[in-house]
């Protein structure tokens, strides 16, 4: 994603009001990205994406109540399809497998210099992982592991899935491949969450991978 050519909506979910109003004023100082909501519980957190719709939800890991874990699967159960981006003081690495199992996007540290938390953002915001340089390994570790799991293709696939996967693996935005394939966005969201449900994936970030490992980029 290039900054200014499309404006990136984040929710942000954080049970401190402090540490949502300090993100909420460096996202305001960058072009491109635009913090739409916040919400202070899992539960809000949920009325509030189901309804704006965001593009990206940065979300905290160790909240009171629905904590982030619990939120991310709600969501991903609810159909919501929106990056998913896990912030957080935890570098426990079964909280980081336990995030990505569950269809998070990425996994950002708090302790992230907020120029470095930007560029995850906008990171993620393309469709790639966006995850804290130190915790690396666990990622190429869960990429193996799942590399070895359960069969997946895309023979069940319609064409037009088919070609929107090929687009999320090269990393492109739904308005991009909307623009590319002249087509609604709304169509494109429809299509990005039948093809997720036929390959019985949790996020795009997983599509993206399994589509690049099977040479389908």
């Amino acid at each position: 994603m290039t900054a200014g050519k499309e404006q990136l909506n984040i929710l942000i979910v954080d049970d401190h009001p402090m540490l949502r109003r300090g993100v909420k004023q460096l996202l305001e100082l960058e072009a491109g990205l635009d913090a739409i909501g916040e919400a202070s519980s899992g539960q809000e957190a949920l009325e509030i994406a189901e309804r704006l719709e965001p593009d990206l939800i940065l979300l905290d890991l160790n909240m009171k109540g629905m904590d982030g874990i619990a939120t991310l699967k709600a969501m991903r159960d609810k159909d919501i399809y929106s990056r998913i981006v896990i912030f957080t003081v935890s570098d426990d690495h079964d909280d980081v497998i336990a995030a990505l199992k569950a269809g998070a996007d990425g996994y950002v540290l708090k302790e992230t210099e907020p120029e470095e938390l930007v560029s995850y953002i906008r990171q993620a915001a393309t469709g790639t992982m966006a995850i804290s340089d130190k915790l690396a390994a666990v990622l190429a570790s869960e990429i193996g592991n799942r590399k070895e799991g359960k069969e997946r293709s895309v023979d069940g696939l319609t064409q037009r899935e088919r070609q929107i996967l090929k687009q999320i693996a090269a990393g492109m935005s739904n308005k991009m491949i909307a623009s590319k394939l002249d087509i609604a966005e709304g169509t494109v969201k429809v299509h990005v969450k039948n093809l997720l449900k036929k390959l019985k994936m949790r996020s795009r970030v997983e599509a993206a991978i399994w589509a690049m490992e099977n040479s389908l980029n």
